[in-house]
C-alpha cells in the first residue's frame, strides 16, 4: 500500500543547511548517466530516495525522473514528479526545479500537494534573489509567486512563511528603487529621481526605505522648485517618522530653503 506523501516546510532550507556541503562534493553525481535499466517502481523509487537522503541530490533526481518514464501511469509518478523539483531545488538547480514543480501543477492542479509546489516555486525564485545593485527581474518573479502562494492557500503554513519573504523581498525592491532615486540625483535628474522615490512611496510604503524616500522625495522637489510639495512631504515625514534623523534632515532643509512656505 501507497504511503502518504507528505514533504514538511522549510524541509528544503532545513535540508539545504546540512546537505548543500555534501552536495557541492556529490554534484558531481549529475554527470552520471542514468542508464535505462527496467525496475519495479518500489525499488527505482527507493534508491531515487536513498540518493537524496545520502546528498547525492542531482543523481536523485535523474533516478525520480526515471520513475516517471518507466512507469508514466503509476500513482508513484506523481509523487517522483514533486520529488524530483525538490530534488533539484536542494542542488541549487532553480531553473529546473521550477520546471518540475510547473509540470506537477500543469497535469495535477487540484492535487492535495499542489501547496508546496507552488511553494517550492517561489523558494526557487527566492533563493536567485541578487543584490540591488543587479537586474531585479527574478526578485519581481519571486515577489508574484510568493503572492500566489498566499492568494491561493492563506491558512496554510506556507502562506504564513511565503508572507514573511514578501516582506523582504518588497524592502528589497524598494532597496532598488531607492538607489536608482539617489543615482538620478547626484546626475541632477531631478524629475527622474522624484518618481523612483514616489514609487517607493506608493508601492512599498511599509518598507524600512520610506523614510529616506520621503526626505529624497523633499530634496528633489526644492530642487525642482516646487517648495509646497516639499513642504508636504516633509509634513508626512514628520508626522510618521518624528524621531527619525530624516525628518530632522528635512526639517532644517525645510528651514534653509522654503520657510513660510504652505503645503500645497
Amino acid at each position: 500500500m501507497l504511503t502518504t506523501f507528505r514533504v514538511p516546510l522549510l524541509r528544503a532550507a532545513l535540508i539545504g543547511a546540512t546537505v548543500l556541503t555534501t552536495t557541492a562534493c556529490a554534484g558531481g553525481s549529475a554527470e552520471e548517466d542514468v542508464a535505462y535499466v527496467a525496475r519495479d517502481v518500489e525499488s527505482l523509487y527507493a534508491e531515487a530516495q536513498r540518493r537524496l537522503d545520502r546528498g547525492n541530490t542531482l543523481l536523485a533526481a535523474a533516478l525520480f525522473d526515471e520513475v516517471e518514464r518507466q512507469h508514466p501511469y503509476s500513482p508513484w509518478a506523481r509523487r517522483a514528479q514533486l520529488m524530483s523539483a525538490f530534488s533539484y531545488y536542494i542542488a541549487r538547480d532553480y531553473n529546473k526545479s521550477i520546471q518540475n514543480a510547473q509540470r506537477f501543477l500543469s497535469i495535477h492542479p487540484g492535487n492535495k500537494d499542489a501547496p508546496y509546489a507552488y511553494y517550492l516555486i517561489a523558494l526557487s525564485y527566492y533563493e536567485q534573489i541578487s543584490d540591488v545593485n543587479r537586474d531585479q527581474k527574478i526578485t519581481e518573479q519571486a515577489r508574484t509567486a510568493l503572492q500566489e502562494v498566499n492568494r491561493r492557500f492563506p491558512q496554510t503554513e506556507y502562506a504564513a512563511d511565503a508572507r514573511l519573504k514578501l516582506d523582504l523581498v518588497e524592502d528589497h525592491l524598494a532597496g532598488k528603487e531607492m538607489e536608482i532615486g539617489r543615482f538620478y540625483q547626484r546626475s541632477g535628474q531631478w524629475l527622474a529621481s522624484a518618481f523612483r522615490f514616489r514609487n517607493v512611496i506608493d508601492n512599498f510604503d511599509t518598507t524600512s526605505h520610506t523614510p529616506e524616500a520621503l526626505y529624497r522625495l523633499t530634496e528633489s522637489n526644492l530642487a525642482l522648485g516646487l517648495p509646497e510639495e516639499a513642504v508636504k512631504y516633509a509634513a508626512v515625514l514628520g508626522a510618521n517618522y518624528p524621531g527619525t534623523e530624516w525628518y530632522e534632515k528635512a526639517y532644517e532643509l525645510v528651514q534653509d530653503h522654503a520657510a513660510g512656505v504652505t503645503p500645497s
